[in-house]
Parts: structure tokens; C-alpha cells; sequence
């Protein structure tokens, strides 16, 4: 063969370059995004599951500690709910008008 390369091995090599750049620019892109999709699912599960519980705790907290009623505690954790959505609502995106 005189020090020259097979033309298979060349065609092998040319091959493999190749699916390896497809792979780079679709496959990895997309495990990226699942990846970030599962682990932001995931945290959202738990932040909200977390909220849930120290919502149920802080309700626990006032009914035993407020005078009175079981309204009070309904009044002061509802009246923080209704400010945080409130606030929510304040600072919402406006929707971009049509025409």
C-alpha cells in the first residue's frame, strides 16, 4: 500500500464525523431541554407541595393562637392571599392589543 490510507477506513471515518455532528446539534440539544423540562416540573412540584403544607401550618398557627373564632384565621391568612394575588395581578404583562 505504499504509506496510502484504505479508502474504507477514509468512508468509516467520514461516516462516524458525521453522525456525530448530527448528533451534537439535535440529540444533546434535546436532552438539554428534557432535562430542564423534568427538573423545573419537578421543583414546581415541590415548591407548591412545600407552599401547600406551610399554608396549612401557618392556618394551624393562627387558629390555635388567635382570640376567638375559627373566622380569624380564615380572615387574616385569606386577606394575605387576596393581597398576594392582588400583587400578582398588579404586575402581570399587559396583552399586546390586535390591529
Amino acid at each position: 500500500m505504499n504509506g496510502e490510507r484504505d479508502w474504507t477506513v477514509d468512508a468509516v471515518d467520514r461516516i462516524e464525523e458525521v453522525v456525530a455532528t448530527v448528533r451534537d446539534k439535535t440529540v444533546v440539544p434535546a436532552q438539554n431541554v428534557t432535562k430542564a423540562v423534568v427538573y423545573g416540573l419537578l421543583t414546581a412540584f415541590f415548591i407548591a407541595t412545600a407552599g401547600t403544607l406551610f399554608s396549612i401550618a401557618v392556618f394551624r398557627a393562627l387558629e390555635s393562637y388567635l382570640p376567638g373564632e375559627v373566622y380569624w384565621a380564615y380572615l387574616v391568612l385569606g386577606g394575605i392571599f387576596v393581597l398576594a394575588g392582588a400583587f400578582c395581578w398588579a404586575r402581570r404583562f399587559a396583552k399586546p392589543k390586535a390591529g
